[in-house]
């Protein structure tokens, strides 16, 4: 019996978090929420997105999203993070791989996300040519705690299962 060294299932892990500052939009999924503070990053800072590029590249053996689109080229200079998640799609298709489904939590203390979370899922599953079925959210807070838990900062963690297309 001979092992693939593709096997037919994989399992990607992501995170990010940035803090919130004045003069910025808060961009999530790909949607501009109205706030008065947005996420501080190179790119326009979308941590939900950016939890999903990395939990992608994971799932297929890829190295981190800051290798892939570093910081230090103004060519990502508050770039919209659908175009690094469409990129990504890209890698994983070419390695031979289509997602099975995405889960993601938003943790903030604000603002408050539940009304823009269908489109948050719209964004990801057109982007990576996907039914929207296959894309959960969720929200929550930090209960106080920390720099989250003070409104300083939002975090989000994805799970990611893909599949090897080309068995």
């Amino acid at each position: 019996m001979t092992k693939s060294k593709n096997p037919l299932i994989r399992i990607g892990l992501g995170y990010d978090i940035h803090r919130l500052v004045k003069a910025r939009k808060l961009f999530l999924g790909g949607v501009q929420i109205p706030f008065q503070k947005g996420l501080l990053g190179h790119s326009d800072a979308d941590v939900l997105l950016h939890a999903v590029c990395d939990a992608l590249l994971g799932a297929i053996g890829e190295k981190d999203i800051g290798y892939h689109f570093p910081n230090a080229e103004q060519k990502y200079k508050d770039i919209s993070s659908l175009g690094l998640l469409r990129q990504v799609g890209k890698i994983l298709k070419k390695k031979g791989y289509k997602v099975n489904n995405i889960d993601l939590v938003v943790i903030a203390e604000k603002p408050k996300i539940i009304e823009y979370i269908d489109q948050m899922k719209k964004n990801i599953a057109g982007v990576l040519t996907i039914s929207v079925n296959t894309v959960g959210i969720k929200a929550t807070t930090n209960e106080g705690i920390g720099d989250i838990g003070r409104a300083k900062a939002i975090a989000a963690y994805a799970v990611v299962s893909v599949e090897n297309s080309k068995f």
